[in-house]
């Protein structure tokens, strides 16, 4: 993974504007009748700049779920507005936002999500299918991508001969092949042992290192303390927010 971070860098842009920003962002749920059955998010500002390697914690019911839900663009604000990539993405139509989505966020799961019948090449390839990409172009990037997340010599092989990092290799190379300017994981070394998971969070630490923004939810403190900055969340609001000097 050692050519990582200068193959990455060449690729992303260097300012640090916000990639991320809610302004008095509140989402509340409503019961059948109208009552309100749960606020999980109460007038929450939010910025995330370029390049920053962020930690999202706080036990269950805390909000933390429902914010990476909206940074993701896979739910919307009931109040505030939702800055992604420096557009506001709150009033674009359902179909405007899936185009979007798909072109600035990388989304790694805890579960990998690869298509077991799908070789890992094709897999690294959907989003791209569904951008219409032309064949050659997903080809070219995918093999690239799978390149950069030491996978290379994987080519041809279908998940179930991959090892459980190797899959969550090749789910990173997925979320990374339509170049997005942000990382978005939840738990992403759930299913994985001890050593497999430091090394995924390697991978983490190239990607952070070459200046790619990464935001993970997580209930792991020994994965917080590898990332730059912690936000803490509690019945809805930031409980801490801190940012380790020099980060990384």
């Amino acid at each position: 993974m050692t050519a990582l971070a200068p193959t990455l860098s060449a690729t992303l842009p260097l300012d640090r504007s916000p990639v991320c920003e809610l302004r008095g962002v509140s989402k509340t749920y409503y019961k059948p009748d109208g009552s309100i059955l749960v606020q999980a998010l109460r007038n929450v500002d939010l910025m995330i700049p370029r390049g920053q390697y962020v930690a999202v914690m706080g036990p269950s019911g805390s909000g933390k779920s429902t914010l990476m839900n909206i940074l993701g663009c896979l739910d919307r604000p009931s109040e505030g507005d939702y800055l992604l990539d420096g557009k506001g993405v709150s009033t674009m139509s359902d179909e405007e936002l899936s185009q979007y989505r798909g072109r600035k966020i990388g989304f790694i799961f805890q579960a990998f999500n690869l298509i077991s019948q799908l070789k890992i090449e094709d897999n690294v390839e959907v989003p791209l299918f569904y951008q219409s990409i032309p064949k050659a172009e997903r080809v070219r990037r995918a093999a690239a991508a799978l390149q950069l997340v030491g996978l290379g010599d994987r080519i041809g092989h279908r998940p179930r001969e991959l090892s459980g990092g190797q899959q969550q290799r090749a789910a990173i190379a997925r979320a990374l092949v339509t170049r997005p300017v942000v990382l978005m994981a939840d738990e992403p070394t759930g299913n994985l042992d001890s050593a497999t998971g430091k090394a995924i969070l390697q991978v983490f630490e190239d990607l952070h290192l070459a200046g790619m923004t990464i935001i993970v939810v997580t209930h792991d403190e020994s994965i917080a303390e590898r990332c730059q900055r912690v936000v803490r969340f509690r019945d809805g609001v930031i409980e801490s927010d801190t940012t380790r000097g020099g980060g990384g």
